[in-house]
């Protein structure tokens, strides 16, 4: 039987592993997708000693960073992103393991937005700058979309919320949402941009899916703009995990 795991910490929210075990069971796979949650990076050794038949490994929250020191590879996605969310395990000569990592959330966004994209779609606002912010960035920038961060507090390459002038948003079609504002259970919250600048040419993406539809999105609808959750960027990265693991 083929192992496939989880680490992170702490791991009552994630998905993969009913997702995968259920993948598993319909397409009568003969492998098994197991949590394991470790509260410190280094005992990710532990996970590799303790389960010598892991084939592959999906990575979460706090992890995606620390673990690639780890790894003896890194694909260049990932590296560029500064986050890796996927490992695939080899035998190499003398059946020494090999560890690999890959980005998926990149792919997964990538095939999510694109279906939704047209000539108005040149430039995009990213809010937030937290993990998942990169992997958008690195994604928008392959699809030919220059992206500008908005934050809180102000950076290099970074505006602010005060910064969204009409003048912005007329320039800026695409908005991601990648912060937790407006996620179960406050679901009454919502990024502070000038919600009643938006137009029927707008894309506001959110990658929350719980509540499905977000304040965020109800705004956006209100004013006719294209709007789309996260659920099917987080099944499209689990696909691409699984197509890394099997290749």
């Amino acid at each position: 039987m083929q192992k496939y795991g989880l680490i992170g910490y702490p791991l009552g929210h994630s998905f993969s592993k009913d997702y995968f075990n259920q993948k598993f069971e319909s397409e009568k796979i003969d492998a098994e997708y197991v949590n394991f949650s470790i509260p410190e990076i280094k005992e990710f050794k532990n996970v590799l000693k303790e389960n010598p038949d892991l084939c592959g490994l999906n990575v979460t929250l706090p992890y995606k960073t620390q673990v690639m020191q780890y790894l003896d590879e890194i694909d260049e996605d990932a590296k560029q992103i500064g986050a890796v969310n996927v490992i695939k395990f080899t035998k190499g000569l003398f059946g020494k393991l090999k560890l690999k990592g890959y980005n998926t959330d990149v792919i997964g966004f990538k095939r999510s937005i694109e279906p939704l994209l047209d000539k108005n779609h040149t430039k995009a606002l990213i809010l937030g700058t937290g993990g998942a912010s990169k992997a958008v960035f690195h994604g928008l920038k392959q699809l030919g979309i220059e992206a500008t961060f908005v934050s809180r507090h102000p950076a290099d390459g970074v505006i602010t919320y005060a910064d969204i002038t009409p003048a912005i948003l007329k320039e800026y079609k695409i908005i991601v949402n990648t912060t937790p504002l407006g996620m179960f259970p406050n679901i009454n919250e919502c990024p502070d941009i000038p919600y009643d600048q938006l137009t029927p040419t707008h894309l506001l993406y959110d990658l929350l899916y719980n509540p499905d539809e977000t304040l965020f999105m109800k705004k956006g609808k209100q004013k006719g703009a294209t709007v789309k959750n996260g659920l099917e960027m987080l099944l499209l990265q689990a696909f691409a995990g699984w197509e890394i693991w099997n290749k």
